[in-house]
């Protein structure tokens, strides 16, 4: 089985400052993969070039087997690539309504993404009205993950989903995550926080400043993953 997202020996820079060196990233179908780092390793850049928003210097991304380097970011959503990016990812001054709508761009009906996201998050459901930003952060990042599983992802790629979340509410939407993974989606998470997401993760990898270190299952890294994790912090 290949694997639905692969970044093949990506290097990425701003400017004259090379951020990525040589990053080696794949995510099977129904995989979760924790990419891990302290603060300016590369890791929202590696996640900006996995969705297309950022330009690779040399290397390759790959979606399902095809190169798709250089792909714009609306056509790679189209074709089922999803960001949710850090600091919540919705628009806090549009309704939770107005947030779904948004979404209908990648081409499923507001009755369909609505249906989804409000199964998922019924709580979403007693909210249609209200403005985003008004909401508690675990509900704005509840609706930022309904935009994006309402659009029925192949790839669901997740920024910091548990910045500044309670563990109750980060546990409650990692379990959400799982079940994306169960159905297929493949699954790529950028936490600084390792115990997070380790929990759920199939597959770790450790990004220290633009290069994976070390990579492979979270309970097969042990001490060597908190050694160099909190080395390189």
């Amino acid at each position: 089985m290949n694997p639905i997202l692969e970044l093949r020996d990506v290097s990425a820079a701003y400017g004259k400052i090379t951020v990525l060196r040589g990053v080696n990233v794949s995510v099977m179908p129904g995989q979760i993969v924790a990419l891990l780092g302290p603060n300016g390793a590369g890791k929202t850049t590696t996640l900006r070039v996995a969705c297309g928003a950022h330009p690779v210097s040399s290397g390759q991304l790959l979606l399902g087997g095809r190169d798709m380097t250089g792909v714009s970011p609306r056509d790679l959503a189209r074709i089922g690539v999803c960001l949710i990016p850090e600091g919540r990812g919705v628009f806090p001054n549009l309704t939770v309504r107005e947030n779904l709508v948004m979404m209908t761009f990648t081409g499923r009906s507001i009755e369909e993404i609505e249906e989804v996201a409000y199964t998922r998050f019924p709580i979403l459901g007693k909210r249609v009205s209200q403005t985003a930003g008004t909401m508690s952060g675990g509900e704005q990042q509840m609706l930022a993950l309904a935009r994006g599983l309402a659009t029925d992802p192949a790839v669901l790629m997740l920024d910091e989903l548990s910045m500044g979340l309670a563990p109750r509410i980060v546990a409650e939407l990692y379990e959400h995550v799982a079940e994306a993974a169960r159905q297929g989606v493949a699954v790529l998470v950028v936490e600084q926080f390792a115990t997070a997401v380790l929990h759920t993760a199939d597959h770790a990898a450790v990004l220290v400043r633009g290069e994976i270190e070390i990579e492979g299952p979270p309970d097969e890294l042990g001490d060597e993953l908190a050694s160099l994790y909190l080395g390189s912090a």
